[in-house]
């Protein structure tokens, strides 16, 4: 852990780009991305992808972009659009969530990957990308992923990134007119180091054969740098 004894807080986590190798990060702009995010997510497809979030399905693009905008405004998130690099195409987003700079904490949330980020390096690169501003750019200490306990992908997902697993919040929210518990997993500072050395050898074009397979499981490259006891 580090020394705290001087600690003065971080920033507030701020919309920002980020060039990764096979996806660039864009700052949520209305003008710009609110058609392409709609498109890249779906369309009305989107709403199965809701099973296990709080909000009602979506009647059109106008329903989505009321939610985003209310949830900017009033929540505070600070949402982060997806580019493919290769296609150029916006493919899904995320969002810098319930910030706590004087802690050092933020979560990442509401994520939605398109169909086009399936089986591909993008999602695992856009997880790095943010996860690496909030550690090393802004400084946070903690970094949370909470999902519906229910949400087996989305728990999946946070583990095979590197998230612990913290436990259940029971009855933590109501969603959908019935109880949601909630499954709480974090990354926090001291183990940024040898997560991003996994996430960097995971991406590398050398982890990948001609038909775009990864070679070595992110788990596994991460087993292999952790130390040895």
């Amino acid at each position: 852990m580090r020394d705290l004894s001087n600690w003065k807080g971080c920033p507030a986590p701020k919309p920002v780009a980020i060039e990764g190798r096979y996806v660039r990060l864009e700052p949520y702009d209305r003008a710009t991305h609110r058609q392409d995010l709609w498109d890249g997510l779906g369309g009305m497809g989107i709403n199965p992808l809701l099973k296990y979030f709080a909000q009602a399905d979506f009647g059109g693009i106008d329903d989505f972009d009321a939610w985003l905008t209310t949830a900017q405004e009033k929540g505070g998130w600070v949402t982060e659009v997806f580019r493919d690099k290769a296609s150029g195409k916006v493919v899904g987003m995320a969002n810098y969530m319930r910030a706590d700079p004087a802690n050092g904490v933020v979560e990442v949330g509401s994520v939605a990957h398109g169909a086009a980020m399936a089986r591909s390096p993008l999602s695992t690169e856009v997880h790095y990308l943010m996860a690496k501003h909030v550690f090393e750019d802004l400084g946070y200490r903690r970094y949370e992923w909470k999902c519906n306990s229910e949400n087996e992908p989305s728990r999946t997902t946070a583990l095979r990134l590197g998230f612990s697993f913290e436990g259940i919040f029971r009855q933590h929210m109501i969603s959908k007119g019935g109880n949601r518990d909630t499954a709480w997993f974090s990354m926090i500072d001291s183990e940024w180091p040898l997560l991003n050395a996994a996430f960097e050898n995971w991406l590398s074009p050398d982890n990948f054969d001609a038909d775009g397979r990864q070679k070595r499981r992110l788990e596994d490259i991460r087993a292999d740098l952790a130390p040895k006891e």
